[in-house]
């Protein structure tokens, strides 16, 4: 069956939501918001200023151990926490209620410089076997894990030092609850993983921007961001820690290709928030759930954002470009290194 060749609505099966389709919307004259191309980084291995670099000081006034690999503390300024407690509130059509947790952060590397897209093999091979180590850690707690990165200023980053965050709680956040909510409900109707479906339609096909014996990379059908992405394993896995070795292996080599390629689609290094959805611990079965990781970056052009401002706040999501056509302008970006004191790859 063909597309609409037209705008058209396209249905996202994973969060039982809908987002229009106006591929044409691209042409339109532009005189508005123009994002700064970011300046040539001459960022230094070490910055003794940084409040991530190891050894320094840190605002709250602990001081960080010289790391040499990946090093992970509690946020000294936690949107979470765990002493919260359990109180709640109820009055007619008004509630709230407590939300306790905790918030980690996630120092990639020692270096100063290095983001995961330019860190050598072995380092981004730490940083995945910390994920799964603080996902069965922070598991024991809480119900939700979130790790996540926002790269770049563009994305509201606090600090240059590349760090992600692992924000944990006791509830099921909006977002998760709808996958959550999807994917039990597919597999009691099928008996199959919703998101295993996707890696078998969707394999070899238009939408792929990277493929591997253990790992898919696609442009969503139903994607909103103009160049958002999905990581998928091919085989079963609900979390990070059910990842073997060859899985682990294999994620490391297609996520730096990724972020490679979207570093080459503008010549810059790609701003964007990054995170992983994997099943809730809450003691409900795992083998409806797939593990999976969104990239949701802003930018339509090097320097033109898109925004999520009048339609697509009041009525649903809208995407200027189709996800055939993000896909294959990722595919034929060149995944090498980019070059961060020129801008070349």
């Amino acid at each position: 069956m063909e597309l609409p060749s037209g705008p058209h609505r396209r249905y996202d099966p994973l969060t039982d939501q809908w987002v229009l389709v106006s591929a044409g919307r691209t042409k339109r004259p532009w005189q508005g918001s123009k994002e700064r191309r970011p300046a040539v980084d001459d960022r230094p291995s070490f910055d003794p200023d940084c409040y991530l670099c190891p050894g320094n000081t840190r605002v709250s006034g602990a001081t960080n151990p010289r790391y040499g690999s990946t090093f992970v503390f509690t946020n000294d300024f936690a949107a979470l926490q765990p002493d919260a407690g359990d109180a709640q509130m109820h009055e007619g059509l008004l509630r709230a209620e407590a939300q306790p947790g905790t918030c980690r952060v996630i120092c990639f590397s020692p270096r100063h410089d290095l983001t995961l897209t330019r860190m050598d093999p072995a380092g981004v091979r730490e940083v995945i076997d910390m994920w799964a180590e603080q996902t069965l850690d922070l598991g024991a707690d809480w119900r939700w894990v979130q790790i996540f990165e926002n790269r770049g200023a563009a994305m509201g980053a606090s600090n240059p030092h590349p760090h992600g965050q692992i924000w944990s709680g006791a509830a099921l956040p909006e977002r998760g609850a709808r996958e959550d909510a999807s994917q039990r409900r597919h597999h009691a109707d099928t008996g199959r993983r919703l998101l295993l479906e996707v890696v078998e339609q969707e394999s070899g096909g238009v939408r792929v921007v990277e493929e591997s014996d253990e790992w898919l990379a696609l442009v969503p059908f139903w994607a909103v961001w103009p160049f958002e992405t999905m990581l998928l394993p091919k085989r079963p896995a609900a979390r990070i820690p059910d990842l073997d070795d060859a899985q682990r292996e294999g994620l490391r080599a297609t996520m730096q290709q990724l972020m490679r390629r979207y570093d080459a689609l503008f010549q810059q290094p790609m701003p964007f928030s990054m995170g992983w959805h994997q099943a809730p611990f809450d003691g409900a079965p795992t083998e409806p759930w797939q593990l999976h990781a969104h990239f949701m970056p802003p930018l339509l052009e090097a320097t033109k954002r898109k925004f999520m401002v009048g339609y697509e706040l009041l009525s649903e999501p809208q995407r200027d470009i189709s996800a055939e056509d993000a896909a294959e302008r990722l595919r034929l970006a060149e995944p090498a290194v980019l070059d961060v004191t020129t801008g070349v790859a």
